[in-house]
């Protein structure tokens, strides 16, 4: 099948070389000229693991290719909107302004019988407004959300746990619906859960799919505050009530939090958007998720203080970490910059290092000092941060190897992910997130 996909950034260009892997042509469409010859060169423009590689199969099979000119879609059965919503400046809701523009502009290229497959995160009632624009033409809109997880979005895209499609009413949606069976053919052969439903129910399950886990990883965070006050040990708590098969140990890691381009602003939408909808109490716990978020990465920066015995002025701090998560170079809304910028504004020496996310980093705040290499970062460190959980910081480095770089004997991990036992008896000072 020929399918075209509108907007080439971390979504876009992942499902446009995900499709071309499973057998379809692909053109994949972007207004950045750069990030277009760099795709259209088998370059990723971010890290995301197996993207090159299908990328680069991609182009080489002819099956995948890129453009700026919006009429390179034409003859194409599906046409996937894969732009982004980001949080509109100085409020929470989303702005919508690159998905209403790539819908006026497929609008002119649209031929009876094209499906148009909204894949980006909107606000509910979005698709229904848009089909209005799209249903003129002939073609039948689709809202076809994405749950990709960052440092997993390959195989997601190839090997979902579940395919969501709202579709009009009538014989058109259900054409629509074997259309899209057809492009996620692979899935639907294996079983995969395929999901019929209207466009507000699709929309919503990608916002409370979301919501529910940014309340899951903020509810064992609150659980840490707790815990911190009353000498308890949160992440004991966490596997004893993690057997509990109706609340599982899965996104019960206490720590700085979630960041990256979704979660945050995706919360920040979803209670924008219920208040305009006059049901601001029914979500009114969201705010309350996104402030325990944002404190933990305030009790960090509070455990180095208190680990150098209460001034961090001119200390030299290694923080390990960038990115918001492992397995990408996203420092979008990043926990861990976020740590190592108000450590740097209370005068301390702050140097970062991350396996891919440092370019990314220096460009957002090229005040802090970076070094590729670990060894050089934790070089000299009065005390050491882990703030984003790499296996070259949980598993591949020991107590012994850092004590023979590190000047001082302080370490606080704001994931959660080391062996306090292994680091004391090492003579180190252990600080965990909800640790005693």
């Amino acid at each position: 099948m020929r399918l075209s996909v509108i907007g080439c950034g971390y979504l876009g260009a992942v499902h446009a070389a995900a499709m071309a892997s499973i057998g379809h042509d692909v053109v994949g469409i972007d207004v950045d000229a750069e990030k277009v010859g760099s795709l259209s060169r088998g370059e990723a423009p971010f890290f995301e693991p197996q993207l090159q590689e299908i990328l680069q199969a991609g182009l080489e099979s002819g099956r995948l290719s890129f453009s700026t000119d919006m009429s390179s879609v034409r003859g194409a059965a599906v046409h996937f909107i894969g732009v982004g919503t980001p949080q509109q400046a100085g409020g929470y809701a989303a702005d919508l302004r690159y998905v209403d523009g790539a819908v006026s502009e497929l609008l002119p290229y649209l031929q009876p019988g094209d499906i148009v497959a909204g894949k980006s995160t909107v606000p509910v009632g979005t698709a229904a407004r848009l089909a209005e624009l799209v249903t003129p033409t002939g073609a039948t809109l689709v809202w076809n959300p994405e749950f990709l997880r960052e440092g997993w979005a390959v195989q997601d895209t190839i090997d979902p746990d579940r395919l969501v499609t709202g579709v009009p009413s009538g014989p058109e949606g259900a054409v629509a619906a074997d259309v899209l069976r057809k492009v996620y053919h692979p899935a639907v052969a294996k079983g995969t859960p395929f999901i019929v439903t209207d466009y507000a129910t699709a929309e919503l399950v990608k916002v409370a799919a979301n919501a529910f886990l940014a309340t899951k990883i903020s509810f064992i965070n609150a659980m840490a505050e707790i815990s911190e006050t009353v000498g308890a040990d949160v992440t004991q708590l966490a596997d004893a009530i993690g057997h509990d098969p109706r609340i599982g140990r899965r996104f019960l890691g206490a720590g700085i939090g979630f960041g990256g381009g979704c979660l945050p602003k995706d919360i920040r939408a979803f209670a924008a958007r219920a208040e305009e909808l006059g049901r601001r109490e029914s979500v009114n716990f969201l705010r309350e998720v996104d402030a325990i978020n944002l404190r933990r990465r305030e009790r960090a920066v509070q455990l180095v203080v208190e680990g150098l015995g209460g001034a961090v002025y001119g200390k030299r701090i290694a923080v390990l970490g960038a990115a918001f998560k492992p397995h990408s170079d996203d420092v979008r809304d990043s926990p861990a910059l976020d740590v190592a910028v108000r450590l740097h504004g209370l005068g301390a020496e702050v140097v970062v290092t991350d396996p891919e996310a440092l370019h990314n980093a220096r460009a957002l705040h090229p005040q802090l000092t970076y070094f590729e290499d670990r060894d050089e970062a934790l070089r000299g460190s009065d005390a050491v941060v882990v703030v984003t959980e790499w296996d070259q910081y949980r598993r591949e480095m020991s107590p012994a190897e850092v004590s023979d770089l590190a000047s001082g004997r302080v370490i606080v991990d704001g994931r959660n992910c080391l062996d306090p036992s292994a680091w004391r008896s090492a003579g180190w000072t252990y600080l965990g997130m909800g640790r005693p």
